[in-house]
């Protein structure tokens, strides 16, 4: 019987890595984002290197009802997926007070709520045979406010808090949840943000493959938190040390344009 995992986001950058972690792994693959031609690319990639099962299932997770339907789609195709990975998201960069407001819902709309609801929606059946993996992508900005892209560090912050209770909840029932912090990636999300330019990019960047790999792994033990790069790592326990408006001040140092 094929180990099905859904990727969501899975067109490029993090997500992409991920699916191909995982087509590596044997899982056959639920690939999900908006762009049908991108998936339908790695879909065949992953096909001819791996022999990966794929259902692509092209749609725009922040719409109203989509997470309903991509879970719809696949319980239609017979699918029970182990593993489920949310990682579709994007940053808006800027201060919040000159920020087009319909471009925060929506960030908000993909960010949170869709990831709430798709886990919703899977981890049932996941209970149900006491078996399951949840990989849910944070970011190292979820440890700290973050002026500049205040939205967006808000919205990693009730990931991480949300999968480090989830987790919690689910102890002795089969079922893990791992929040993935990576910090600045050469995925083209600094691109979209409009924040390549801040200083954040332009010290160590991570590549995606890097980290999708680091977060596959944590997430196959059952780690709770996954922080990747040893620097991060100190950087993310150091917040809890350092008075809240220096942590903030830096934050907003870091997201500066340079």
């Amino acid at each position: 019987m094929d180990r099905w995992a859904v990727v969501t986001g899975a067109s490029g950058g993090i997500g992409l890595e991920i699916a191909r972690e995982l087509a590596a792994r044997g899982h056959a693959l639920v690939l999900t984002a908006r762009s049908v031609d991108s998936l339908n690319a790695l879909a065949h990639t992953l096909q001819r290197e791996h022999g990966t099962r794929c259902l692509v299932v092209p749609l725009d997770l922040g719409a109203p009802g989509a997470a309903e339907a991509l879970a719809q789609r696949i319980s239609e195709a017979g699918v029970e997926p182990a593993v489920l990975v949310n990682n579709a998201g994007f940053g808006v960069y800027g201060c919040f007070a000159g920020a087009d407001i319909g471009q925060t819902q929506a960030m908000i709309d993909l960010n949170v709520s869709a990831l709430t609801r798709l886990t919703a929606l899977l981890l049932p059946a996941m209970l149900r045979r006491r078996q399951g993996r949840i990989l849910n992508v944070a970011s190292t900005a979820a440890f700290q406010p973050g002026p500049g892209m205040a939205v967006y560090f808000a919205t990693k912050a009730y990931v991480l808090s949300f999968s480090d209770a989830l987790d919690a909840e689910l102890h002795g029932q089969g079922v893990t949840v791992t929040a993935l912090c990576p910090g600045a990636t050469a995925t083209g999300f600094e691109a979209r943000a409009k924040g390549e330019r801040s200083a954040l990019f332009q010290g160590r960047v991570a590549t995606a493959r890097a980290v999708a790999r680091y977060g596959v792994r944590a997430m196959e033990r059952g780690q709770r938190v996954a922080v990747e790069g040893w620097l991060n790592r100190i950087m993310a326990a150091s917040v809890r040390f350092a008075p809240r408006r220096v942590v903030t001040a830096l934050a907003g140092w870091l997201m500066r344009e340079v």
